[in-house]
Order: C-alpha cells, then structure tokens, then sequence
C-alpha cells in the first residue's frame, strides 16, 4: 500500500471507531486514494467508494455549480433579482433600497436568516431525528418570505443562511423548467459523470444506501428538506465527490478543458468574511497564518439527521479530501489533519 492509501486508510480506520461507518478520499499529485471502515449500518458491511451517504451541505456547491453553469450559457445572471426568478406576486423583504440577487445567495450574503419561518419552532415539538425541513414546500416558503426581516442590507455581510440557498436552488430550478433534482443532473452531473449523486435513490442505489445514525450511533430516518433541496438534499459518494475535486484542481491548470468555466467562475467570485476567510459561489475559503504554513483550503461540510460530510482542497498544493460518515458527529477535524498531511507531504509531486 502506497504512502497516500495508508493515510487515507489510517484516517477512515480511526473514523470508524467513532462514529458507525467511514468512507475517506485522498486526492494528491493526479492520484486517487478510496477508502471505507466499519459498517453501513445494522447488519451492513463495510462501506466504499459507491456508497450513497447525505452529504447536507455540501449540497450547496452543486447548487452554485448549477449558477454558475446557468450564467454562462446565459439563462440567469448572478446579479439578477431573485424575485425574477420566482413565481409572480411572490414578495422578498427589500433593505437599504436593494433587493436579493442570486449572488447574494449563493455567497451567504442576503441578509436572510439562518432557517426559513418556523423551522426552529416546529423542530422544538418534534422529534431531533425527524426531518426539520419536511414541512418546507415552495408554497409555505415562499409565503414566508413576504414577512421575514432581513438582518442585513444585502450583498453587505456574510450571514450563513441555509433559507437562502434553499431559495437560490428553488429559483434556479423555476427558471430552469425543471425539479432541482433535474437541475442538478443536467448542470452538475451529467458534465461531470457522477452517476451516484441523486436526491431520490433509485433501486439501483438500494444496496449502496449507507443508514444514519444519531451521535449515540442510534438510526434515525433519512432527511429530504421538501422543496429546499438546494440547500442540503443530495445524496453522494466518495467516488462521485472525489471527481467534483478532480475538477476543482483541473480548472486553474487546463483553463480551455469543458468544465473549466463554470468551476472557475464559481471561485472567482470572493465576499471578503475577515483578513482570513472569504466566501465563493457556494464554497468558503481561508488561508491559515503563515505560522502554520499559511495553506489554502477551500472547503464546506455538512450534515443532516444522521451523517456529516467534508470536502476540501487546495489548488496551489493539487490536493484535496474526502470524508464521509454515517452518524451525527461532526468529522471535520479528521478531513482537516488529512488535508494538512497531503499539503505538507505532497506538494512537491504536483
């Protein structure tokens, strides 16, 4: 086993132990390391490359992967009204004289909060394993948008709004004519191949669906967030995420390759969070001090129910991670240290 496949290894093995079941990914230097530990769930094996998890929020970079491919061919614009995008007489809270625009959306810069109306107050009388967003239908959404107070002017400051990506994938999926879950595979899936990155699992998925688990390592049923899906509703794999990175690293170093526009796009978009972060289109960026080998990471995670997710990456260094777990403790400290060792002990083989 090669030095990158004991690190990918090590790191799924010690997942495993805390939580039910890991899948990692290790991208380095043009090579592709998979690995899975311990189980899918009751009376499942061992996880792999093809095994479908929730991903929740890393959802939100195919959202913003399908803005940005929608820009270029010329159906939308990032600094399009979002109002226009949504069906007629629908109302959103205006501040400062300025209305929400996709790229405000997409960059956690709206101004809207955190959770659409009554998300916090329904998921206070049901239970923490249920889905909190099932009631979130376009129509419920929609309507209340025309009584929500936006907590900033926007375009002005970075708010972290799981409403307003939900909003943006909603929009986008209206002006397309089409679900999210079809927008998302025609912009994002079919371009890049991934064959396993669905909402909806069909049958040929039934065997591959890994089970969620609470913190406690108890199941608990899967989420489907209703008519938010933008913001957190895919299912993927490791193999399906790792050729997302593949991508992110091929767009700066083969410009004129066919996906390279849109992914480009995506990040050459910055809203400015501090002297360390900024946000992309739908991913967030930082840059650790200098002490600490001042390393590049772009990055998001997520999680739902009963999985966490991670995905990063570093386009000056050609590396990047992958984690996956099917329970409800946060792995990002694990993708972290993985991506630090690929950026310390890799770069020279890019």
């Amino acid at each position: 086993m090669n030095e990158l496949a004991c690190l990918v290894q090590r790191t799924a093995d010690r997942l495993a132990g805390q939580h039910v079941g890991a899948v990692v990914a290790g991208l380095a230097g043009g090579a592709v390391e998979i690995h899975g530990a311990g189980r899918t769930g009751p009376g499942g094996g061992a996880p792999g490359p093809r095994t479908l998890f929730e991903i929740g929020s890393v959802t939100k970079v195919f959202t913003s992967l399908a803005l940005a491919r929608m820009v270029l061919d010329g159906s939308t614009a990032l600094e399009e009204p979002v109002t226009a995008l949504l069906p007629g007489g629908t109302a959103l809270p205006v501040r400062g004289g300025r209305e929400i625009t996709l790229k405000d959306l997409a960059t956690h810069t709206s101004g809207l909060p955190r959770l659409p109306r009554g998300v916090l107050v329904a998921s206070l009388f049901t239970s923490r394993r249920s889905d909190p967003y099932a009631h979130c239908t376009a129509e419920h959404v929609l309507a209340g948008l025309g009584r929500t107070k936006l907590r900033s002017t926007p375009g002005r400051s970075f708010r972290y709004s799981n409403l307003g990506a939900g909003l943006l994938g909603l929009a986008l999926a209206e002006r397309a004519g089409v679900g999210y879950e079809e927008l998302v595979r025609r912009e994002v899936c079919v371009p890049l191949g991934l064959g396993d990155t669905v909402v909806t699992p069909g049958e040929e998925h039934s065997d591959r669906l890994a089970r969620g688990h609470s913190a406690a390592a108890r199941p608990v049923p899967y989420w489907d967030l209703a008519d938010l899906g933008g913001m957190g509703a895919l299912r993927s794999t490791a193999a399906d995420l790792s050729i997302l990175l593949r991508a992110q690293l091929a767009a700066g170093r083969e410009p004129d390759g066919p996906r390279a526009p849109a992914v480009s796009l995506t990040r050459e978009v910055r809203h400015r969070v501090n002297p360390f972060a900024w946000m992309h289109l739908g991913w967030l960026g930082h840059r650790l001090h200098s002490q600490q080998g001042g390393h590049l990471q772009i990055w998001h995670n997520g999680g739902t129910g009963g999985f966490r997710s991670f995905v990063a990456f570093d386009p000056e260094k050609q590396v990047g991670v992958v984690v996956l777990v099917n329970s409800g403790r946060s792995a990002d400290s694990a993708g972290t240290a993985l991506l630090r060792r690929l950026q310390n002990e890799f770069a020279a083989a890019v």
